[in-house]
């Protein structure tokens, strides 16, 4: 159902897949895996090469196939990073940075001045020029 001349996607998250369902993502980093793999098993004792591969090929199927609240593990992963990284506990200093001196001190008087209310007639035709996106002309 299209209201107006413009058509909206509707699944923009959903990947394409190249091979059942596999993506072209899952599929690169599988091949990754496996080139690491293949590296191994040329330079590393057979016994070794398994423990490698078990180990490489485990960290990238998850990496490749895990998702965590319906998000690719990677963007977890880094999400969670980020995370860390900042400060758990944030501080207001309400003092500021430069402090001025104490001979100087400025008194700064706040004085509360009232608007003046908009009558309703008014904020009426208003909302109704902002709703119509300016088609409405007020009558003055």
């Amino acid at each position: 159902m299209a209201f107006g001349p413009f058509m909206v996607p509707q699944f923009i998250d959903v990947e394409s897949k190249i091979i059942g369902p596999i993506t072209t993502r899952q599929f690169l980093i599988l091949m990754v895996a496996g080139m690491i793999d293949f590296i191994a098993y040329k330079l590393l004792y057979f016994n070794t090469f398994i423990v490698v591969a078990v180990l490489v090929t485990g960290i990238f199927g998850i990496i490749a196939f895990l998702k965590i609240n319906g998000m690719p593990f990677h963007f977890f992963f880094l999400n969670l990073v980020q995370t860390l990284r900042k400060p758990t506990l944030r501080i207001w200093n309400k003092l500021p940075v430069t402090a001025l001196p104490a001979a100087g001190k400025v008194e700064i008087k706040k004085e509360f001045i009232p608007k003046p209310a908009i009558p309703t007639s008014r904020l009426t035709s208003l909302s109704l020029i902002v709703n119509t996106g300016g088609a409405y002309k007020e009558e003055e």
